[in-house]
């Protein structure tokens, strides 16, 4: 029996995190891992850690999220070109990311997903400019501010991936389980205690994705807010660790949450399977 198991926020810098990281161990040799986002910042690390994720489970699948893309001005890839040198070096070490063909389980094809964020989860006749000006005078700014938008236009980026993504997607036939790392609808953002920080959560163009690409489930990350819900008819499944304070604050409440999640089960998965199909475009 294979599992395919989902995680995110990994924050793999932070040393507290780290026990979590090597208890990531599969069930059974033919065990599949979602990484959906922030694994760390610096690429050396990012890629590390996939590797050692990838030695212990058949497949790894990784979606980037707002931390694999931060950058300082001395860095030498930043923007656009640090993405595509972690999907570079994913390729080396054999992780798959969302420029992949995208690979099937139990006959379910899993998606990888790469939106970004285009600051539309905001309140209802605001301009961006007047949200993000809302959000600085609240002293509510996300790092990506000075870590992102400095080197790539954000929105811009957003677009491009939105209308990449639709492509690749409407190629594919039969159930999908979706992964991104920023969710795909504004619902659980409206839980957050501070509601500014909706304006880096993503963008409301993926709303009708889960229906539309026939979707068993959404796996995403970036809130720290792990827990799954039903919305549509489709379960959305939070499947981060987050910092120490946060999901140490958890158990000091008694609230346990299934770490990694196991989002399906394959009894006809065989050993040395690559299940991969599609064709990446």
């Amino acid at each position: 029996m294979a599992t395919l198991w989902a995680v995110s926020d990994l924050h793999a810098a932070v040393k507290a995190n780290r026990p979590w990281i090597d208890g990531l161990q599969p069930e059974s040799p033919q065990d599949w891992l979602i990484v959906a986002g922030d694994v760390a910042e610096r690429t050396e690390l990012i890629l590390k850690v996939l590797a050692q994720l990838k030695n212990r489970y058949a497949q790894v699948i990784w979606a980037p999220g707002n931390h694999e893309l931060f950058s300082r001005s001395q860095d030498a890839h930043r923007g656009r070109d640090k993405y595509e040198a972690l999907v570079s070096g994913c390729r080396e070490i054999g992780v798959l990311t969302p420029e992949d063909p995208y690979p099937v389980f139990g006959g379910v094809t899993i998606v990888p997903l790469f939106t970004l964020y285009d600051y539309s989860f905001r309140r209802p006749g605001m301009s961006v400019e007047q949200a993000l000006a809302e959000a600085e005078a609240a002293s509510i700014v996300m790092t990506d501010e000075v870590a992102i938008a400095p080197f790539v236009d954000v929105r811009a980026w957003c677009w491009d991936r939105l209308a990449y993504s639709i492509k690749r997607l409407s190629r594919i036939e039969g159930p999908t389980i979706l992964v991104n790392h920023w969710p795909l609808v504004q619902e659980p953002t409206q839980r957050m205690h501070y509601a500014q920080v909706a304006l880096w959560c993503g963008t409301r163009h993926t709303r009708n994705w889960p229906k539309r690409y026939n979707a068993q489930a959404v796996i995403y990350g970036h809130l720290h807010m792990p827990g799954t819900e039903v919305i549509d008819g489709v379960r959305h499944c939070e499947v981060s660790l987050g910092y120490p304070r946060e999901w140490q604050r958890l158990g000091e409440l008694g609230i346990t949450q299934p770490w990694p999640l196991k989002v399906m089960d394959d009894s006809t998965a065989q050993p040395g399977s690559t299940y991969v199909g599609g064709v990446a475009q």
